[in-house]
């Protein structure tokens, strides 16, 4: 089979690899329906995530239909439409059983496409099935339901339930790409007053406005002003990092009230200063994290209901074919405007925009 292969920093390919074979009894194989890529992926490529071996497939986000399974599996069965979950779940080690599936210890966690061969591919390897494979409802499609595999549940648990948001407050959103995005549409589902977008890119602003900011802010034209006329000078109630730079996790600590809330969800490869000479006395939580995707069901219920506009973030569509060249269009966000791209579906012979 195909599959996007990781060579070292820098170095990747779409190439011929080893089909996946259940190795595990409690192992599917899927067939790959409908693919994204992630800013983890960037990441990856860029070499900040060593522990990803050279020959790795990439990728931890899939819509596909099972194959085979192994012989403990008893939730799916050969022929279901699935979401491949980008975490994989024991569900027998003390994480799991806490329900925080990030941090398993039982061979799971985020293996997908870091310590194991992902989705980016044909075929894949899905170990604990059972947990970490989802029914899919009929009325989602594969496009919709590939960002429920990772960026929602992660900037819902992430953000938006790590940061408290509840009613009438106000929430500042650093980084208007697609996790920051999917944070303004899930932090919408618990009645804020008002959510402020922050980003340096005008088309992300104006995506931002579309999908429920109530107000946007130029990164680079004080949007700490912005919050404090907003606010009386008391400060965003809760404010979500969702770039993964020290300068935006320095702003998020200053836009914040005393006795706020700054939820991290964005992957840091540099160090960031805390200032605590300033923060020790405001009774700040700062909060980081690793997606446990323990509400994918949940979102799943309400993208079959149509309260979860997830679509709305796809901006480009290729043939899985075209990998590396959707790896440049999302890695070039800035001159494309992609916000998510996926791979999947009929071949075509030219790119497919969709209309936002």
């Amino acid at each position: 089979m195909k599959g996007f292969v990781f060579h070292g920093p820098g170095q990747s390919a779409w190439e011929d690899v080893p089909d996946p074979a259940v190795k595990e009894p409690t192992d599917a194989i899927v067939r790959v329906d409908a693919v994204t890529v992630c800013g983890t992926d960037l990441h990856i490529l860029k070499g900040d995530v060593p522990e990803v071996r050279p020959g790795t497939v990439l990728g931890h986000e899939a819509v596909g239909e099972i194959m085979e399974v192994g012989g403990d599996v008893r939730t799916v069965r050969p022929g279901d439409r699935v979401l491949v979950s980008c975490i994989s779940s024991c569900g027998r080690c003390r994480f799991c059983r806490e329900g925080v599936y990030g941090q398993c210890r039982g061979g799971g966690g985020w293996i997908l496409g870091h310590l194991v061969d992902g989705t980016q591919a044909e075929y894949v390897r899905v170990p604990f099935a059972d947990l970490s494979a989802h029914a899919l409802p009929a009325a989602v499609e594969s496009k919709d339901a590939v960002l429920l595999a990772d960026i929602f549940p992660t900037a819902y648990e992430v953000g938006v339930r790590n940061g408290r948001v509840g009613p009438g407050d106000t929430v500042a959103v650093v980084g208007a790409g697609p996790i920051g995005l999917a944070a303004i549409v899930t932090a919408r589902l618990l009645a804020p007053e008002r959510i402020v977008a922050v980003d340096l890119a005008a088309s992300r602003l104006v995506a931002a406005r579309r999908l429920g900011a109530d107000a946007v802010a130029d990164a680079g034209e004080d949007p700490e002003q912005l919050i404090a006329d907003l606010t009386d000078g008391l400060g965003a109630d809760v404010v979500i990092e969702a770039v993964g730079a020290p300068e935006s996790f320095e702003l998020c600590t200053r836009m914040v009230r005393p006795g706020g809330h700054v939820a991290n969800i964005g992957v840091h490869g540099r160090p960031a200063t805390l200032h605590l000479e300033d923060l020790w006395i405001k009774n700040v939580t700062i909060t980081t994290g690793l997606v446990d995707t323990h509400s994918t069901p949940t979102l799943l219920r309400m993208a079959a209901a149509g309260r979860l506009p997830t679509g709305h973030l796809v901006t480009h569509t290729f043939p899985m074919e075209h990998m590396e060249e959707a790896y440049d269009v999302f890695s070039r966000a800035a001159d494309t405007g992609a916000l998510k791209v996926v791979l999947g579906g009929p071949p075509h012979d030219e790119l497919a925009v969709v209309a936002a």
